[in-house]
């Protein structure tokens, strides 16, 4: 394929914009929510909102903000990670929305309760909660939650929803991947439970239903709510919530019923297909299954082995821009997300739409120690 025919092929693909309620984005790109631990006291400030805005003129239509805590005291342990309550971390939010919305971009917070992966002792709470009182890899973390526990969060992710609607944000995006809160309920590893909360499919998926459920009653209709979701874990990449299609539509029917427009399905390389016996990759699955519109992601834009399990002859390195745009063009998925690669460069996205890969800064793990 030579550049010109590249340019045309990706801008025809990329560029086209996307409608859902009242949302409508100008390209089908999107920033991955990526931790930056850049927020003292759980404050964004005018780094963090340039930070964002540097990828909105950039060429992104919707910017994932990074992960945010709810107001809940087990939400988080970390000083540096942004809030999604008080005066001050909101009046923060409004200011990176207004900055992103300039730049031309559409915005949504990521809304998160790490659950039980929260470190022990750490201020304000004491302890992490769970649906089981466990950690990732089945040892005892924190205590299991109680009725009140569970009322109590599902009430602060409502709250957070309908702070974001208030704000300007375009909509929100709940955090139910890679082994937190949310996903603890969902995954029999850590939900152990033997109420309405545990045991079979059905009764795991309760609780993310009932969050999806009060934020889409505390928001307006045309407000989008997106689902995020995994298989794998923190540390644990061969985990599994759904084993066939039949349990992953069993998972994400009830939550599309109860309000999630939008599912994002985060997979470490998204070339790869989900179950035997077809190509389609998680999120090619959660569109086939559920009719939703779907966003994919996973070392989109990267060229280089990045973990340590990948070896030199690891497929990441092979992987190059049209498979993407082969998955796209046959409606596999509506949305791309970009993580590292929109670290290392904010104008990933107007470069690649434009054919002027050859200028891309590749990235590189010491590029996480600033904003830049």
């Amino acid at each position: 394929m030579n550049l010109n025919e590249n340019v045309t092929r990706a801008g025809r693909i990329l560029s086209r914009p996307f409608s859902l309620g009242g949302l409508t984005l100008p390209n089908r790109i999107a920033m991955a929510p990526m931790s930056r631990y850049f927020a003292p006291d759980g404050v964004p400030g005018s780094d963090l909102a340039e930070y964002y805005a540097r990828r909105a003129a950039g060429g992104v239509g919707l910017i994932i903000t990074e992960g945010t805590y709810v107001d809940h005291p087990s939400a988080g342990s970390s000083d540096r990670v942004p809030h999604f309550f008080g005066e001050k971390a909101l009046s923060g939010w409004a200011g990176v929305v207004d900055v992103v919305h300039q730049a031309g971009a559409r915005i949504v917070p990521q809304l998160w309760h790490v659950g039980a992966t929260r470190n022990f002792g750490s201020t304000p709470a004491p302890d992490g909660i769970g649906p089981s009182g466990l950690g990732l890899t089945g040892e005892p973390a924190g205590r299991a939650m109680s009725q009140t526990d569970i009322d109590n969060v599902i009430a602060s992710f409502a709250t957070a929803a309908a702070d974001a609607e208030r704000l300007g944000f375009d909509g929100i995006e709940l955090h139910a991947a890679h082994g937190y809160l949310i996903d603890q309920f969902l995954w029999a590893g850590t939900n152990r439970r033997d109420d309405g909360y545990g045991g079979s499919l059905a009764a795991r998926v309760r609780f993310a239903t009932e969050v999806v459920a009060a934020c889409r009653a505390a928001v307006s209709r045309s407000f989008p709510v997106i689902f995020r979701l995994s298989q794998w874990k923190v540390d644990n990449y061969t985990a599994k919530v759904a084993e066939t299609p039949d349990e992953l539509e069993r998972l994400l029917v009830p939550l599309a019923e109860a309000g999630a427009d939008v599912f994002h399905c985060s997979t470490r390389r998204y070339w790869e297909p989900e179950f035997e016996g077809s190509q389609l990759n998680l999120a090619g699955w959660a569109k086939k299954l559920t009719g939703r519109p779907t966003v994919t992601v996973g070392s989109v834009g990267l060229n280089k082995q990045l973990m340590a399990d990948e070896t030199p002859d690891d497929p990441i390195a092979a992987e190059s821009i049209d498979g993407l745009l082969d998955r796209m063009e046959r409606d596999e998925f509506d949305l791309v997300a970009v993580g590292r690669a929109l670290i290392a460069d904010p104008e990933w996205a107007a470069k690649t739409v434009q054919g002027r890969t050859h200028e891309l800064v590749p990235f590189d793990s010491g590029m996480l120690a600033t904003l830049h």
